[in-house]
């Protein structure tokens, strides 16, 4: 059964469209948890590699697995860019670019859109216990 997707999820998953710059709910986001493909659910990034970019889009310095993300070449606009897809669906999830921070120096620039989160049971457990 296809999943029927929202315009705007659609616009950037299936036609390689770009949401509006600092529009995304995550991306000043910093709960602790992971973050998923939101047309499929697969794992994608891990809260722990976000990072603030500056760009207007939520920023990654690595994906949480090997498989967690495709990457093809991208000549679109009059550029060269490596364009990254949900390793599961093949969802358009932005472009990842070699100007991040260490340890790995990329930067996943990722439209929120496209993007869920769930916060860490761990985490809020112990944030909470902290609390008291």
């Amino acid at each position: 059964m296809e999943k029927i997707l929202p315009d705007k999820m659609y616009y950037i998953a299936r036609e390689k469209g770009t949401e509006m710059a600092w529009s995304s709910k995550y991306e000043k986001f910093k709960e602790i948890g992971t973050y998923y493909c939101a047309v499929c659910g697969n794992a994608l990034f891990k809260s722990d590699t976000k990072f603030d970019s500056g760009c207007g889009w939520p920023s990654f310095y690595e994906p949480l697995s090997k498989t967690s993300i495709i990457y093809l070449e991208d000549k679109s606009h009059g550029m060269v860019r490596t364009e990254v897809q949900c390793g599961r669906c093949n969802s358009h999830l932005g472009h990842v670019f070699n100007d991040g921070p260490p340890p790995t120096g990329l930067r996943y620039c990722i439209n929120g859109v496209v993007l869920d989160f769930e916060k860490a049971k761990k985490a809020e457990k112990k944030y909470k216990e902290d609390k008291k």
